[in-house]
């Protein structure tokens, strides 16, 4: 059981809102909860405070309906600054690249990923395949005996992919690759790929006027965080909690 003011928070409200933490060890999962019911609980009350309309359900993982009211009411939250966004443009010039561009051939060797003969069988056929490109063997002819996938009929080219277009398996290998046959193979959810990156385009820098609005969007929403991190930790400190201590909390928001 914990007290929040004059307010008791019952363990079996705790064990309901559990299922809303998934943790490693079920005493993780409960800390979790107890102190997203506190908070939850705090800010219920502050907002009864202020004469705003509260639901009457008390987890955190349910109604909200009242907190972005709360939010707005108590927390000048600021935009960020032209000179911010442009300086954050200039700090991270790496995370403003177009997409680099790949023009791609491959052979798919097909496998259910919850049938493990299947993907056994699979997975020697591919090796085979793979052997084959190293000594000298076609990959057009290799596509149009062995793909699984339709680009089979045009030996096994893709054409030009960017980032985005392919499953994130296949794209975090391949987007490292060099020109040429990717010497490992592939593994996807749809089996086994044997690679050949024929040609590889360089992202390209994009001018700050292009991601100025996503720039600030993302600042905005790192300087909300922050500030409605501050505010729980205010409440926190202002208030009297008996039956749990967050010292002992792990969650990123009481960092």
């Amino acid at each position: 059981m914990i007290q929040v003011n004059s307010t008791t928070i019952p363990e079996s409200s705790i064990l309901a809102e559990m299922q809303y933490h998934p943790a490693d060890s079920q005493r993780d999962a409960m800390l979790k909860a107890a102190e997203s019911l506190i908070i939850s609980e705090l800010l219920r009350q502050r907002a009864s405070e202020l004469g705003l309309s509260v639901a009457n359900n008390a987890s955190f993982s349910g109604q909200q309906d009242f907190i972005e009211q709360l939010i707005e009411h108590e927390i000048a939250i600021p935009a960020a600054s032209e000179e911010e966004c442009l300086h954050y443009f200039e700090q991270n010039p790496h995370r403003f690249m177009t997409s680099p561009l790949l023009e791609v051939s491959h052979v798919l060797i097909m496998a259910d990923p919850e049938q493990e003969k299947e993907r056994m069988q699979a997975l020697t056929i591919a090796e085979s395949v793979l052997a084959q490109l190293q000594t000298g063997a076609a990959i057009e002819d290799m596509a149009k005996q062995y793909s699984a996938c339709p680009s089979s009929a045009v030996g096994g080219s893709l054409g030009q992919i960017s980032r985005g277009q392919t499953v994130p398996e296949f794209e975090r290998v391949v987007f490292k690759a060099e020109v040429g046959l990717v010497p490992q193979l592939v593994e996807t959810r749809y089996g086994f790929h044997v690679v050949w990156v024929h040609r590889k385009v360089a992202g390209q820098p994009q001018p700050y006027e292009a991601v100025k609005d996503t720039i600030q969007t993302y600042l905005h929403a790192k300087v909300r965080q922050k500030a409605i991190a501050q505010y729980i930790h205010t409440l926190i400190s202002q208030a009297e909690i008996d039956g749990y201590d967050f010292a002992v909390s792990t969650s990123p928001l009481m960092q």
